[in-house]
């Protein structure tokens, strides 16, 4: 099993100038202790039970750049880019950007969106569910054709482009993993099946999992396409609870990767500490290697 990082987080001592430093030495540590991915949320307020609504958020694709050039090896992407905050073209470029300034070592995590506060408090048009995942499906369309080097018009019920140039292509070959983020077995595990790299079932607990991912095979079997080439990951907190040990935190990962999953991402608020994220490194992800 491979482990990631979120960092949901930016309030840490010090205010805003601290979140510069603050920030290379998260990443920095997370990757000398050997977590294969760091992501940050693509959320501009904070989230209920995380923090007031104003604490400070980094938006998610600046960060992530950021973090490409203090990094070397660990992968990056956001945990999930929500489909109405960016035109599909420019979430493309956007990705594409990324990519190449990381080296090849990004994802693109997109799901539906779900926070409306955020979008009606900065004035980004917010549909209803169903047609959200409309347009989930044509951005995935795009991003496809884009990646794949066609310019031809894309003409869709929500979106057209006249002319999707994506230049430079992405260093990631064939392109960035695309990793669709939600726990929705008939629309969300259905596009993983047809579109996407990865899966992430977020916050869900292990005997909670084998269900949705024998969804997901249901779906790929329907489409023609190999369950096993979609890499299995899952978001969950830990390291938070009062007496918790690294004995535990291994014994849920092993838990997670008993159920299917092949690539824990674990949300740490407190990864500004960066003790806890030595003890990651010599304690918890040596141990659940070779899970």
């Amino acid at each position: 099993m491979q482990v990631g990082l979120q960092l949901p987080l930016f309030d840490w001592p010090g205010g805003p100038a601290a979140i510069r430093p603050r920030l290379a030495e998260i990443a920095r540590t997370a990757e000398e202790a050997g977590f294969a991915s760091l992501w940050v949320m693509d959320h501009f307020f904070q989230l209920p039970g995380l923090g007031d609504v104003d604490a400070p958020m980094l938006e998610a694709f600046t960060t992530l750049g950021y973090l490409a050039a203090v990094t070397e090896r660990i992968r990056l992407g956001p945990l999930v880019s929500g489909v109405v905050y960016r035109h599909p073209g420019i979430l493309i470029k956007t990705a594409t950007t990324l990519d190449v300034l990381a080296g090849g070592r990004s994802y693109l995590g997109i799901g539906a969106a779900w926070y409306d506060r955020e979008a009606h408090g900065l004035g980004v048009p917010y549909p209803p569910q169903s047609e959200r995942f409309d347009r989930l499906e044509e951005t995935l369309r795009i991003a496809h054709q884009m990646w794949r080097g066609e310019t031809s018009p894309f003409e869709g019920t929500h979106y057209r482009l006249a002319e999707p140039i994506n230049s430079p292509p992405p260093v990631a070959r064939p392109h960035p993993p695309i990793m669709i983020g939600g726990n929705g077995e008939r629309r969300t595990l259905r596009l993983v099946a047809q579109y996407a790299d990865a899966c992430n079932l977020l916050v869900l607990e292990p005997e909670e999992i084998p269900a949705k991912l024998e969804g997901l095979r249901r779906h790929c079997d329907e489409v023609g396409r190999p369950y096993e080439q979609i890499e299995r990951t899952a978001l969950n907190e830990v390291g938070r609870a009062v007496g918790e040990t690294s004995a535990d935190v291994v014994a849920f990962l092993r838990r997670l990767a008993d159920a299917g999953i092949q690539h824990a991402i674990v949300n740490l608020p407190n990864a500004h500490e960066l003790t806890l994220l030595e003890v990651f490194g010599r304690e918890i992800i040596p141990a659940v290697a070779d899970a």
